[in-house]
């Protein structure tokens, strides 16, 4: 089963991911956890490109290919090889991040990026998107307060940030058979609790 996780910058997804893959261990599932952009190393190192902030002369359709090509090799090296293998994906961040972020964030048409989408990932979408859902500014905040990886995107203004958040809601809203919203603005243990049921009642009816 491949889940995904996304949500906009400092929604906590990268604090939730081993903790869910670690009960579910304990569930008796094999569990595989990676992230995006990254995961192989040579996604990595499109990641290194793609985060640093100093590259801030970079337009949104070099980000937009960039971040495909990290992902269609983590796609081919590592997702689909394990999935066949029956393990449990975890990922962190996937392709709705480049409609989110490049398409409803930087305005890029939605329909070219599905395509774009569709050839990167060689058609392989999750069975399972959860959103973290929280507010942008409080999101960004959040991200400051923690001190952690303040990369190229998180640099990018507040408008863009909010139109990120609208196009993540409106996928989760046009999508509710593959999309689950969780409420990122709580304790931390309470959007662990909220993840723990979520993943659970999915996994169990998708192998009912």
């Amino acid at each position: 089963m491949f889940i995904t996780l996304e949500g906009p910058d400092g929604s906590g997804k990268s604090t939730q991911v081993q903790p869910l893959a670690e009960y579910l261990r304990q569930e008796g599932y094999t569990v595989f956890t990676t992230r995006e952009p990254g995961g192989t190393t040579i996604s990595d190192q499109v990641r290194e490109v793609l985060m640093r902030v100093d590259n801030r002369s970079m337009y949104p359709r070099t980000e937009t290919l960039l971040f495909c090509a990290a992902r269609a090799q983590l796609v081919e090296e590592v997702i689909r090889p394990r999935l066949q293998r029956g393990e449990i994906i975890l990922c962190d961040r996937y392709a709705d991040s480049t409609l989110a972020y490049q398409g409803y964030g930087h305005g890029n048409d939605l329909q070219i990026l599905q395509q774009l989408l569709d050839f990167a990932t060689g058609g392989l979408w999750p069975d399972l998107t959860i959103l973290f859902d929280i507010d942008a500014i409080a999101g960004l905040n959040r991200r400051k307060v923690g001190g952690g990886e303040w990369n190229r995107l998180d640099d990018y203004q507040i408008a863009f940030h909010q139109k990120v958040r609208d196009g993540y809601l409106t996928m989760a809203h046009k999508d509710p058979k593959r999309w689950a919203i969780v409420n990122a603005d709580q304790e931390i243990e309470k959007v662990q609790a909220d993840l723990r049921r979520l993943v659970l009642e999915r996994i169990k009816t998708a192998r009912s």
